[in-house]
């Protein structure tokens, strides 16, 4: 060996051995892109001069120091994203708590003092549709008819009363929607009124929960209509 090529190789370890020890202080033991120009510019004031580094390789680890540069900013541009995105999951928050919204359920709270006004979604059109009001008990309180009905989103209202006329207290009721089509007689999904309590936010990016009144928590995405 050559005394310049053992000068390089000599002066090459140095600054390897002088970035172990700097990694072993930190927690995170990759190799930045300050670390990786230092390990290039000392391979190239240490190298051989009758053996000087190809053009290919030095390419090579040119392109190696762009790709752990991009990564740096890339990593940065979607930590900066995802604060935003919390960001407006808070504002999103502190305006829907104490609002009412529809989402796809079957119960609600009701206050029976006024009427109750809801939706049942029709996949064919039907020659009867009717929904099926239960208290929390499993009691059968009271059946809307609702007859004939194309297909679609079909209202109903419930005026808070059983089936002899006796206004029932406010609380927590199920709704089941039913109708006959294709010679069956098939469930519908329904779609309820509820308060939104309070709100859960997302953690690392994930949906803004509703926690709603007589419900439970439901993703921001179940939600069909916000209203006052």
């Amino acid at each position: 060996m050559s005394i310049s090529t053992a000068t390089s190789a000599t002066n090459t370890q140095s600054v390897l051995d002088q970035y172990s020890l700097k990694t072993e202080t930190k927690s995170n033991k990759d190799l930045g892109k300050n670390e990786f120009l230092e390990l290039l510019v000392a391979q190239l004031n240490n190298q051989d001069p009758l053996s000087p580094q190809e053009n290919g390789e030095f390419i090579a680890q040119l392109a190696q120091f762009s790709q752990v540069e991009g990564i740096e900013k890339l990593n940065s541009s979607m930590g900066s994203l995802l604060s935003g995105y919390q960001s407006s999951q808070a504002l999103q928050a502190s305006s829907l708590v104490g609002r009412k919204v529809i989402v796809p359920t079957e119960k609600a709270v009701v206050d029976t003092s006024e009427t109750f006004k809801a939706s049942a979604s029709l996949p064919a059109s039907s020659s009867n549709v009717w929904v099926n009001v239960y208290d929390t008990s499993g009691s059968v309180v009271n059946r809307i008819n609702l007859g004939q009905q194309s297909a679609g989103s079909v209202s109903f209202m419930w005026d808070g009363k059983d089936s002899s006329g006796n206004l029932m207290p406010p609380g927590t009721y199920k709704f089941e929607a039913q109708a006959q089509y294709d010679g069956e007689t098939k469930g519908l999904y329904t779609m309820l009124p509820a308060n939104v309590d309070s709100v859960t936010l997302g953690q690392n990016g994930g949906e803004l929960m509703l926690n709603l009144a007589g419900i439970g928590s439901v993703g921001l995405s179940k939600v069909q209509v916000i209203g006052q």
